[in-house]
């Protein structure tokens, strides 16, 4: 949707029923995706008929772990791999087996993400 997005903010606002058409994604929830997004400050929205939706910065600004960590709620790696201890919702957290898996693999993932920018994909 970001990239929809960014491939088409050049003509205005772009509106999320084209967004949902061209990606198959079913409106209703495409609102919500959207919602987020413009929380997090990555897309604005504009109402009105000439309304519609923007990247909020620059495509050259946005990285595909920018949208995952913020579409990820909660996030399903980053409670685990969280080293501040009021960031753990699982109790066993620093008792945990496992725990250095996932953070490892949630470090190497977000890495690999962040590298990935929009305005390169869109090339």
């Amino acid at each position: 949707m970001v990239l929809d997005i960014a491939m088409h903010d050049r003509e205005g606002p772009v509106q999320s029923r084209d967004i949902a058409r061209r990606q198959n994604i079913p409106l209703k929830y495409l609102e919500k995706l959207i919602r987020e997004l413009r929380k997090a400050g990555l897309i604005d929205s504009r109402r009105g008929p000439q309304g519609g939706h923007v990247l909020a910065k620059p495509a050259t600004d946005i990285s595909v772990g920018d949208i995952v960590r913020i579409m990820e709620c909660p996030p399903q790696y980053g409670n685990c791999a969280c080293d501040d201890k009021e960031c753990h919702e699982c109790s066993m957290a620093y008792e945990c087996l496992t725990r250095g898996i996932w953070v490892d693999t949630s470090r190497v993932m977000f890495e690999k993400l962040d590298s990935y920018i929009i305005s390169n994909l869109l090339k």
